[in-house]
């Protein structure tokens, strides 16, 4: 400590003799100009003020035509694209502001060291602004890691820009700390440590931000949410493509092209469904029901069984008089080798036609395959040709679809 003190002393002190050196040297060059010797004290401090500011005008812009321009052209010829992101306008810009806060904090005790209370006030003022530009500048720079990433192949899809924000936010924290301790004359850790007394209440204001950062990371590290994935949460009424994913909300635009927002934690403590492999397999499921009216399933007479082997739907040994052919079986078999003739119907993926456990409404023949598109009107389109298809083709089998009887039912009966 008294080590410190010393050495504290020593730098002061010589920087005193620097500024008295400075200051006979600016006096003398203004005497030999013609200055009155009586006003030579107050026109020697107008004169370090005016080269204070003249200095700093002339470094930033030496920075913005000399610094950035040269910088621009060394990522141009370059490449790789991350440097462009990296060094662009903005970020070069935001690093220029802190170019006359830094000048100013190292040349106003040249100007003012006979006025020690406004000399303080000053540099004050030139460290708040200082440290303002620099969280501009941070800012900055987060946005552009984001714009980077999001050129990335692997990050582009990846939740990151919670991230962003909540090291951000930190930032802000931090620099305004460090504000306070600046305009109370206190270290910043003195300032932290009496904000851990009242840690409960800031957790209580920014309970959603810390919930929805850990949500995040929990998101981007299981690889759990992508912007571009169709999800669906009933409970919430989202069900649509994900546009944004940031630190306290994810939006959802539905397929009416309403905007649904929920909170990220929502999602990793509630149950939601990601179509994403739906998209990445290829295939969109078709899983649906013809219900067969139960009184119409019997036994193939020997005619049928004739005709059906002369269509290929059946065996011979099938069409044996002693065969016992059920035509819902036969039915079945159809279905079966109708969807693998398809070319829109993936053959790849699983094709089933079973039956289902017999209901009030008949009884369920459902089919089950997926299309060799995801589009949503694409696969309308497949579907509505299948049914309609195995809907025209039920009465050849000797079947007839289960409805409930209508007026029409009950005026021909």
């Amino acid at each position: 400590m008294i080590r410190q003190d010393i050495a504290k002393f020593v730098f002061e002190t010589k920087n005193t003799l620097i500024m008295d050196e400075v200051k006979t040297h600016v006096g003398s060059w203004l005497g030999q100009a013609g200055v009155d010797p009586e006003n030579i004290s107050w026109t020697t401090e107008l004169a370090l003020i005016a080269a204070a500011f003249l200095i700093t005008y002339l470094f930033t812009k030496a920075f913005r035509l000399i610094v950035i321009p040269a910088v621009q052209r060394i990522t141009a010829r370059t490449k790789a694209t991350w440097d462009d992101y990296l060094f662009n306008r903005d970020l070069l810009d935001s690093v220029c502001r802190l170019v006359p806060p830094i000048l100013w904090y190292v040349l106003l005790p040249f100007a003012f060291s006979g006025m020690p209370v406004l000399l303080a006030i000053l540099q004050k003022v030139c460290l708040i602004y200082l440290i303002i530009t620099t969280l501009r500048l941070v800012s900055t720079f987060l946005r552009t890691l984001y714009d980077i990433s999001n050129e990335h192949e692997k990050l582009r899809n990846r939740p990151l820009k919670g991230i962003y924000q909540m090291v951000n936010l930190l930032a802000i924290i931090i620099g305004v700390i460090l504000m306070v301790s600046v305009l109370i004359d206190k270290d910043a850790t003195t300032i932290l440590a009496g904000l851990g007394a009242s840690a409960a209440v800031l957790m209580l204001i920014f309970k959603d931000s810390i919930l929805g950062l850990v949500a995040g990371i929990q998101l981007s590290a299981n690889d759990m949410l992508r912007p571009g994935d169709w999800i669906t949460m009933s409970k919430y009424g989202a069900d649509g493509t994900v546009i944004e994913v940031s630190l306290t909300t994810v939006k959802v635009q539905n397929f009416d092209k309403t905007i649904t927002t929920l909170p990220p934690y929502l999602l990793v403590s509630d149950s939601y469904q990601n179509w994403r492999g739906m998209w990445e397999s290829g295939g969109r499921r078709i899983k649906r029901s013809l219900y067969i009216d139960q009184q119409t399933v019997r036994f193939c007479t020997p005619e049928e069984k004739q005709d059906y082997l002369r269509k290929g739907w059946i065996g011979e040994d099938e069409a044996a008089p002693d065969a016992g052919t059920v035509n819902l079986q036969v039915f079945r078999r159809y279905l079966l080798s109708y969807l693998s003739h398809r070319s829109d119907i993936r053959n790849d993926l699983t094709q089933l036609v079973r039956q289902l456990q017999p209901t009030p409404e008949g009884l369920p023949l459902e089919i089950y395959c997926f299309t060799g598109t995801t589009e949503w009107a694409e696969y309308e389109s497949i579907q509505d040709d299948v049914f309609s298809h195995l809907m025209a083709v039920v009465p050849q089998f000797g079947l007839r679809l289960f409805q409930r009887p209508s007026g029409r039912s009950a005026t021909s009966a």
